[in-house]
C-alpha cells in the first residue's frame, strides 16, 4: 500500500503565512484543518510552518516522509446520526526544529509573507521565566522564543508597521493572549530591547485571546490498518477527532478579513469579549462532566458513552443542564439550548471512549470552577438549592471517602471490591484519607467549610450542609445506583 504523499495528493505551493509552535494532534485536527479549508474556500492562500517548541520528541520525520500531508478523520453524531468525514490536509508546507536547525528557524522571522503565529505549548508554556536569555539559540521558554523571533523580525524590516504579527495562542488558560503579551513585554524590558521595539509590539502586533473546543482523539491505535484500507493509502500521522468545533477569537482589532475563517463556513467567532463563550463552555460542557461523572462511575460505568446509554444518568445530566445550569447564564436562551444539545450529542459519540476516572482528575477544584457558580446563582435567583448540583457534591465526596493514600501520592479506593485510583491536590487527598474516620455529618461539615477548597465557607449557604449530609448518608446506606433511582428515577 502506498503512503500518503504529494504525488498521491498534489496541492499548489502557497506562501508561508503561519508559524505554528507545536505539531500535536490538537493543532493538526483544529487550526491546520481550518486553514486548509480556508485555502479551498476563500482567498486566504497561505501555508503553515511547524516549529518544535521543546528539545525532545517529534513527529517531524513522519511529516517529511509524507511531504507534510496527513488525514483528519472526524467521527461522531450529527443531528443524532453517526457520521465519518475525512480530509487530506495540505496546509502544512514545512517543519523546523528550532533547537537543531536554529538558523533555518530564525530565517522565518525575515519571511515577507508571514502574518500569524499560532501556539499550543500546554498550559505551562505561557510563563515568565526571568532567567531566560536573549543570547540563547533558542531561548528556553515559549515567550522567550517568541520575543526573540519578533525582535529579529522588527530589526530586519526596520520596524515597518505592516510587518507586525497576529498572535493566536490556544493554550487552555484564561486570557491566554493577555498572559502571553505580558510575558513578551516583560522580557523586552528585561532584555533591554528598547522603546522602539516596545512601541512596535504595541502598535504593529496583535495578541488575541482565544477559546477552542474540539475533542481530538489522535492516532487511532488498533484501527489504523482498517482505516488505511478504507482510505486506500497508509498514513502514519492520521488524526481522529469529533465533528464539533469552535474557535472564539477575542481581538481589539478586527482581523476577520485577514483570517477569513467564518467566510469558509467554519465555526469561528470574532469578538471583543470571549468571556461569555468561555462561561458557556465551562458551565455547560465542563460542568456537566464534573457534576455527573463521579455518580456515573459509582453506578458501575467506566466511560462517558456507557453512562450516556444509561437512561437514568442521561436524564440526570440533562436535567442538571436544562433545569439548573442554563437558567443561571445570561447568553441568549436559544444559543444556550443549542449548545447543551450539542454537548449531549458529543457525550454520546460512539467513536470516543472517554474514561470517567480521567475526568475525575482534580475533581474538587474542577467542581469549584465549573459547578459552584451555577449552584450559587441558582440559589440566589430561585431561593432554593438545585437538587442535581447539590447531590453532585455528595457523589463527589462518596467517590473519595474510604480511600487510603498510598506512597505513590494517589488515593486508593474500592468500587464493588475492585480497586481504583484518584489523583488530586495533596491537601484534598489528605483530607479524604483522614475523613474516613468521621461520620457523614462531620465529613460534610469539614469539607464544605474548607475555604482552601472552595474559596469560602459553603456551610453558610442556606440548607446546603444538611442536604449534602442527607444525600451522603443515603449513598452510604443504600448504594449510589439505588439512591439515584430513588431520587431522580424516570
Amino acid at each position: 500500500m502506498n503512503s500518503l504523499n504529494a504525488a498521491l495528493y498534489p496541492a499548489p505551493a502557497r506562501p508561508v503565512r503561519v508559524l505554528q509552535f507545536g505539531e500535536g494532534n490538537f493543532l493538526r485536527a483544529f487550526a491546520d484543518y481550518f486553514i486548509d479549508i480556508a485555502n479551498e474556500k476563500t482567498d486566504f492562500n497561505g501555508s503553515v510552518v511547524l516549529v518544535k517548541p521543546i528539545p525532545f520528541g517529534t513527529l517531524f520525520p513522519a511529516f517529511k516522509g509524507q511531504d507534510y500531508r496527513y488525514t483528519v478523520m472526524l467521527r461522531g453524531l450529527v443531528d443524532g446520526q453517526p457520521v465519518e468525514q475525512t480530509r487530506v490536509i495540505s496546509s502544512v508546507s514545512d517543519a523546523v526544529d528550532c533547537y537543531q536547525e536554529y538558523e533555518r528557524y530564525s530565517a522565518y522571522a525575515k519571511c515577507e509573507t508571514l502574518r500569524f503565529v499560532i501556539s499550543n505549548t500546554t498550559e505551562a508554556g505561557i510563563v515568565l521565566d526571568e532567567s531566560d536569555r536573549l543570547d540563547l539559540c533558542p531561548p528556553n521558554t515559549y515567550p522567550g522564543k517568541l520575543t526573540k523571533f519578533l525582535y529579529e523580525r522588527a530589526e530586519h524590516f526596520d520596524y515597518a508597521p505592516d510587518k507586525g504579527l497576529i498572535i493566536l495562542p490556544v493554550e487552555l488558560i484564561d486570557d491566554n493572549g493577555i498572559a502571553l503579551h505580558r510575558c513578551v513585554t516583560a522580557l523586552a524590558k528585561l532584555w533591554g530591547l528598547g522603546e522602539r521595539f516596545e512601541k512596535w509590539l504595541e502598535e504593529s502586533c496583535v495578541f488575541t485571546s482565544t477559546l477552542v473546543d474540539r475533542i481530538v482523539t489522535g492516532y487511532p491505535r488498533g484501527e489504523a490498518e482498517a482505516i488505511w484500507e478504507k482510505l486506500g493509502y497508509r498514513d502514519d500521522i492520521l488524526v481522529t477527532a469529533e465533528p464539533f468545533g469552535l474557535w472564539v477569537i477575542e481581538s481589539a482589532k478586527d482581523i476577520s478579513d485577514e483570517l477569513p475563517l467564518p467566510r469558509a463556513g467554519l465555526p469561528v467567532i470574532y469578538t471583543d469579549n470571549q468571556k461569555p463563550y468561555k462561561q458557556r463552555k465551562v458551565r455547560i460542557l465542563n460542568g456537566a462532566h464534573t457534576s455527573f461523572v463521579p455518580m456515573a462511575f459509582q453506578c458501575g460505568h467506566d466511560i462517558v458513552l456507557e453512562a450516556m446509554n444509561d437512561p437514568l444518568i442521561r436524564t440526570f445530566m440533562q436535567k442538571t443542564l436544562y433545569d439548573e445550569v442554563i437558567p443561571t447564564l445570561d447568553l441568549p436562551r436559544q444559543d444556550l439550548l443549542d449548545f447543551a444539545e450539542a454537548v449531549t450529542g458529543r457525550f454520546a459519540n460512539p467513536f470516543i471512549r472517554h474514561q470517567l476516572l480521567s475526568i475525575c482528575l482534580n475533581c474538587v477544584s474542577k467542581w469549584r470552577a465549573r459547578c459552584l457558580p451555577s449552584l450559587e446563582v441558582y440559589l440566589e435567583r430561585k431561593g432554593e438549592l438545585p437538587p442535581h448540583l447539590t447531590f453532585s457534591i455528595a457523589a463527589m465526596m462518596s467517590l473519595y471517602l474510604g480511600g487510603e493514600k498510598g506512597e505513590d501520592g494517589k488515593l486508593h479506593c474500592l468500587r464493588g471490591g475492585q480497586p481504583y485510583e484518584l489523583q488530586d491536590d495533596a491537601a484534598v487527598l489528605d483530607f479524604f484519607a483522614g475523613a474516613k474516620a468521621l461520620s457523614a455529618d462531620e465529613a460534610v461539615k469539614a469539607f464544605l467549610s474548607n475555604e482552601t477548597f472552595f474559596g469560602k465557607d459553603l456551610t453558610q449557604l442556606p440548607g446546603l450542609e444538611a442536604a449534602v449530609a442527607a444525600a451522603l448518608k443515603d449513598i452510604q446506606a443504600k448504594g449510589m445506583k439505588a439512591v439515584v433511582e430513588e431520587r431522580f428515577g424516570v
